[in-house]
């Protein structure tokens, strides 16, 4: 695969992943969206699809990684770094494009966010925070809870994947995107509650970013503070994971 390849491929298929991701969240949470309200199963559900979607789609030009975490448990155990930093900017820069399609998907609604008088329905009194759509916030915040959640969920994520590649047959029946699907589904089940499962740096810095700079209406904090869990927490899980297959396996 060539450098452009990998970065196009990785730009595309990420920009997919958080459409749908950062969608489902939107549709979810905002007011004005007919799925408001449909909860955490239709959330699990939706950024699983984002993989599904995304990963198929990047699969041709650079192999679907979609995660910094992923790349990094690949080249720990492979030892082979030289691409790393192409799969990573491709992966932020899509990040960041598809927060940004996102918001315009649900531009109406976003615009919608703002405070109302004089109107009878309280549902309508308070604007809608916004960093749950593009970012992960985490239940109760404790820096080093959330970050023991965020690395445990994404070796739960990544060493899997590397120990897919053994199962013969997998990758050439096409159905290895849908398992790897699956098991995101299942992380978020079982193991989101806590901090929101971003167990991908670049899934929640860009969004992050792009949410700081968007001209939405009482949009809140974008919660730098706690930014860095997401993205070292997800790093460290990705290392482990790779680190713990190459021994193992």
């Amino acid at each position: 695969m060539s450098n452009g390849d990998i970065f196009v491929g990785e730009i595309i298929g990420t920009a997919i992943l958080i459409l749908f991701g950062a969608g489902v969240c939107a549709a979810v949470t905002l007011r004005h969206s007919k799925a408001r309200a449909s909860g955490w199963v239709v959330i699990a559900f939706g950024w699983g699809f984002g993989v599904l979607a995304g990963a198929y789609t990047a699969a041709p030009l650079s192999g679907g990684h979609l995660n910094p975490a992923v790349t990094l448990g690949i080249a720990v155990d492979t030892g082979e770094w030289g691409k790393v930093w192409v799969y990573l900017l491709g992966q932020f820069a899509g990040a960041m494009l598809g927060a940004v399609l996102c918001y315009l998907t649900y531009f109406a609604q976003f615009q919608a966010n703002v405070r109302r008088t004089g109107t009878t329905d309280d549902t309508d009194d308070e604007p809608v925070p916004t960093l749950g759509v593009f970012s992960t916030i985490p239940e109760i915040r404790n820096p080093a809870a959330n970050l023991v959640t965020e690395i445990i969920a994404t070796v739960g994520l990544v060493l899997p994947i590397l120990a897919f590649g053994l199962t013969e047959g997998l990758g050439e029946s096409g159905t290895l995107v849908l398992i790897v699907s699956l098991l995101v589904v299942g992380i978020g089940l079982s193991l989101g509650g806590p901090t929101g499962y971003a167990i991908n740096p670049a899934r929640d810095l860009g969004p992050r970013i792009v949410h700081t700079f968007l001209p939405i209406p009482n949009k809140g904090t974008s919660d730098w503070g706690y930014a860095w869990i997401p993205v070292a927490g997800p790093l460290i899980g990705g290392a482990l994971a790779g680190l713990v297959y190459n021994l193992a396996f």
